[in-house]
């Protein structure tokens, strides 16, 4: 089987794209990961926040409020 030059180079260009599409579709799906996480991390942070502000006293440390 003989391919033209213009074959091979759609072929080498297709090739590229598909590359460039499965690679920007993976940095996607960590992106979405990431973002989920770093929501779930904040929730967790502003429980923590809130049920240690409700139960511990303020300390005042160097003019620094904890």
């Amino acid at each position: 089987m003989s391919f033209s030059q213009e074959e091979l180079v759609a072929m080498a260009y297709a090739v590229v794209f598909l590359t460039v599409l499965v690679y920007v579709a993976i940095i996607a799906a960590k992106l979405a990961r990431l973002q989920r996480e770093t929501s779930e991390l904040l929730e967790l942070v502003d429980r923590r926040s809130a049920s240690v502000s409700r139960d511990a006293p303020v300390v005042v440390e160097a003019g620094r409020e904890t």
